[in-house]
């Protein structure tokens, strides 16, 4: 992801896993690959690459904050949160990720495309 363009670069808070899901802040990069994760002394945490998830929804608005989870492949729910005046980071994820899986879907349907008229021959009709 270190060559992707970068789109936003600020904090969100991220819900724990342990056992007092406490919000901590993150330093996040959202690129055309996904989203990194730094924590506060600006180590590398996690890649979140859109290839792996699914789907970002559960959007709440509480006390000027956003709430909102990323989705998984595999099923696994993140929580996020951010202040609701002028970032509007679900929003920028969720159409980043949109953007991502319709690059996906025009490659794959191009490319069965592609491969479909070379084995029909289409180049090589006789007359």
């Amino acid at each position: 992801m270190n060559q992707c363009k970068v789109m936003k670069d600020g904090y969100l808070e991220k819900r724990s896993n342990g056992v007092l899901q406490l919000w901590k802040k993150k330093r996040c990069v959202l690129s055309e690959d996904g989203l990194r994760l730094y924590d506060c002394k600006g180590e590398s945490g996690k890649e979140m690459r859109f290839e792996l998830m699914s789907t970002l929804d559960c959007v709440e608005y509480k006390r000027g904050l956003v709430y909102f989870t990323i989705v998984m492949n595999g099923g696994k729910e993140i929580d996020f949160r951010c202040q609701q005046e002028g970032t509007a980071w679900n929003a920028e994820i969720a159409l980043a990720l949109v953007r991502f899986k319709n690059r996906v879907a025009f490659q794959t349907g191009w490319n069965r495309h592609l491969s479909h008229a070379g084995s029909c021959g289409e180049g090589d009709v006789e007359l």
